[in-house]
């Protein structure tokens, strides 16, 4: 084992962590009495797997079912597997999940990986396995983007990605760092963290019912680099903080979170934008992306650095080149505020307002949970096997809200709600 696979346990408080479970069950889940988990993890991140059982049992779990993976296994494919198997996924393993969420069973994905594990690895096999694994994993994705049932992700940090983040700090003090940042970010770095969330949560939903309250037509973008105007769906619902999942159970899907969102109109998006922090997408960093849309399609993309992957991904199907999400986030977010770079789209994507190539959110429409497949396509919601956030807001977008009958209300000044 070598040092950066090992995770110094003394770099990160023992307190905090257990905050972290605590919440992740509590907050993140809303864990029912019987109702089973499924968790995926990191090897790395075995301690808080642990107290995240503790809690969940604790809170009456039925079963808790941890998956874990590994990096060097990870790595051992790319390096030794043969050439065809990388158009295959583990079709069974995702089809048992989808087969556990239409039981009832909560989802808690925790994140820690390296998040440039592949950057040295051939970028077409990453290509290939990624869609075939997309396709795999559709039937769980589905029942998750839909919130037919409670799910969350938290993170751990590990070794190997806090040397990403501090690269010129010895192991310990990395991980440290990255510790602190993480707890901080998902308000367990002090007592009462669950009275903290319940705050956070109440100042989420008032944006949200006031954003619910003006009905706006579309979003319009200006600052350096963008003039971009993203219709909204017909019948779009914003979303913040914590929200009811069909199976009558709140929960708060991402921790940390600093965004509102909701589904823009995947035909009615026109104008340019550029990014305004890098995308760390599968072991690429991708940087200064610029696009322009046309009728709500990508017609041309650029980026000053791993523009062949980002022009893969755009060609993964017809809705790689759409949108299927637009979040407000103001500059002045903690995360935004820590200056770091987190390399995960978990935390990056709360420093900044932010787009997502891809699937759309079912739940972001009114009554959602009711409307058809084709019914929120006709609505403008968008379909693909992909869902990529990436940053374009800053401390120099101004957005405003447009109504139907043209007249403009300000919602973003100076990246700042107005």
């Amino acid at each position: 084992m070598t040092a950066s696979q090992r995770t110094p346990s003394a770099a990160i408080d023992p307190a905090k962590l257990d905050r972290l479970a605590e919440v992740a069950i509590k907050v993140g889940l809303g864990l029912q009495p019987g109702q089973d988990l499924l968790l995926t993890a990191p090897s790395s991140a075995l301690p808080l797997v642990r107290r995240l059982a503790v809690h969940a049992y604790k809170a009456g779990a039925g079963l808790v079912t941890p998956i874990l993976s590994d990096e060097e296994v990870t790595l051992a494919r790319y390096r030794f597997g043969y050439n065809e198997s990388f158009d295959r996924a583990a079709n069974w393993l995702y089809e048992g999940m989808a087969k556990a969420f239409s039981a009832n069973t909560a989802r808690l994905a925790v994140v820690g990986d390296n998040p440039m594990l592949l950057s040295g690895e051939d970028p077409t096999k990453v290509a290939r396995a990624s869609k075939a694994n997309s396709v795999a994993y559709q039937p769980a994705l589905e029942k998750i983007v839909n919130f037919d049932v409670n799910w969350n992700i938290i993170a751990y940090p590990s070794a190997s990605w806090a040397k990403q983040v501090f690269p010129d700090d010895p192991l310990e003090t990395a991980v440290a760092k990255l510790a602190d940042a993480i707890f901080a970010a998902s308000r367990v770095d002090q007592d009462g963290a669950v009275a903290a969330w319940e705050k956070h949560n109440a100042v989420l939903r008032e944006r949200t019912q006031w954003l619910n309250g003006q009905r706006f037509h579309a979003l319009h973008y200006t600052g350096p680099g963008t003039d971009l105007t993203i219709g909204l769906a017909d019948g779009h619902e914003w979303e913040g903080g914590a929200s009811v999942a069909k199976n009558g159970i709140t929960c708060n899907a991402n921790i940390p979170t600093e965004e509102v969102f909701t589904t823009p109109h995947c035909r009615r998006v026109s104008g340019h934008v550029v990014s305004s922090k890098p995308l760390s997408y599968q072991g690429t960093l991708i940087d200064n992306i610029q696009v322009r849309f046309e009728e709500g399609r990508i017609v041309d993309a650029k980026a000053s650095c791993g523009e062949e992957v980002l022009k893969k991904v755009l060609d993964t199907d017809e809705g790689a080149r759409r949108l299927g999400e637009v979040a407000l986030v103001p500059h002045s977010s903690p995360i935004s505020k820590s200056g770091l770079l987190f390399f995960n789209t978990l935390f990056d994507e709360n420093a900044a307002s932010h787009i997502a190539l891809g699937q759309c959110y079912s739940k972001c429409f009114i009554d959602g949970d009711k409307l058809t497949p084709q019914q929120i396509a006709a609505q403008g919601g968008n379909q693909s096997l992909i869902h990529i956030d990436w940053m374009i807001g800053s401390d120099q977008t101004d957005i405003d809200g447009v109504r139907t009958d043209g007249s403009r209300v300000p919602v973003f000044r100076k990246g700042e709600w107005a």
